[in-house]
């Protein structure tokens, strides 16, 4: 990795200083932290985290290395890459590679050796910021600059930037689970997909189309099908009205529909309900959440940085479950 210099800024004027494990440059985005312990690969290949360069809290990343069977899309989609302590030799014997190559053949910034704990808590204080992360040398006021010219999250469309150019047919099931016969024609919007979540309906007995973020709803239930998937996806719901009004349709079409994360959010926007930016975001595959028909808890895994205000929804027309 040859000791280049790695820089993280922020637009408050906090300046973190590590060691660069990743490729050359310069990268601007919202930093957030994610509270995972594993699955460094399917984060940094997750479409919702566009726009974003990610903390990793726990302090060892990389010691398992890379292999392609772990990507959840066709690439990196992070900003950049942020982690206490890099480790250069993984020890799994599935691996294909060490994470600061595919780092760098993707051309993704990393950056090492920083107090991962102490800009948590700083994010978790001030809130999710924009921020700049950098290889090389350079000079931190400039980088503080670069930080507070940076796009925000919020009125941003990410989305098509993302979302497939195409429609096509998912066949690919999950290779740990049963597969079911298929039973169910289901058509999946693609937000910012990620393929295990493809795998997951095709094992449950589903035969899958995606469709791109820009299809008409008048198109998709043309396609009779038994279902409709909103997927996960980056950025802000309410940088999409576009896609709220079709979605609208599809809600109040008959046909069942389901949503998670920027696909739930979506689906509120179209009840008429607003959404708003949390604070930090909810990322990490640890968070409770509570059944309350049943009274259990389970654990899921979760990133997203808006949610629905529950204040706003027309509770005659609501149930809410979780």
């Amino acid at each position: 990795m040859g000791n280049v210099p790695g820089f993280v800024a922020l637009e408050d004027g906090t300046v973190f200083t590590g060691e660069s494990f990743g490729a050359q440059g310069i990268r601007s985005g919202e930093v957030v932290f994610n509270t995972s312990m594993t699955g460094y690969q399917e984060i940094l290949t997750d479409p919702s985290y566009r726009g974003q360069i990610v903390t990793m809290t726990y302090p060892l990343i990389g010691n398992y290395g890379v292999r392609k069977a772990d990507e959840e899309s066709a690439g990196i989609r992070v900003e950049g890459f942020i982690v206490r302590e890099y480790c250069n030799t993984p020890s799994n014997f599935s691996s294909e590679m060490t994470l600061s190559q595919y780092l760098s053949q993707n051309g993704v910034v990393a950056v090492s050796g920083i107090d991962t704990r102490k800009l948590t808590k700083h994010i978790r204080l001030a809130g999710a910021m924009r921020g700049v992360i950098a290889a090389g040398d350079h000079k931190a006021e400039l980088l503080i600059e670069e930080a507070r010219r940076a796009p925000g999250l919020v009125g941003r469309d990410l989305v098509k930037e993302v979302t497939c150019e195409k429609q096509y047919v998912w066949t690919e099931a999950c290779p740990w689970r049963e597969q079911r016969p298929i039973k169910h024609r289901v058509v999946a919007y693609d937000f910012g997909i990620k393929f295990n979540i493809l795998r997951e309906l095709v094992s449950f007995g589903c035969q899958v189309t995606v469709v791109p973020a820009s299809t008409p709803a008048k198109d998709v239930l043309a396609m009779k099908p038994d279902g409709i998937f909103l997927s996960n996806g980056p950025g802000d719901p309410a940088g999409v009205p576009h896609i709220v009004e079709e979605v609208r349709q599809l809600v109040t079409s008959g046909v069942p529909v389901f949503g998670i994360c920027l696909g739930q959010q979506l689906i509120g926007l179209a009840w008429g309900a607003k959404t708003y930016k949390l604070k930090f975001g909810h990322r990490g595959a640890n968070h409770p959440v509570k059944d309350l028909k049943r009274g259990t808890v389970e654990i899921t895994t979760q990133n997203h940085g808006f949610c629905v205000d529950m204040k706003t929804l027309c509770m005659d027309d609501i149930e809410i479950t979780h």
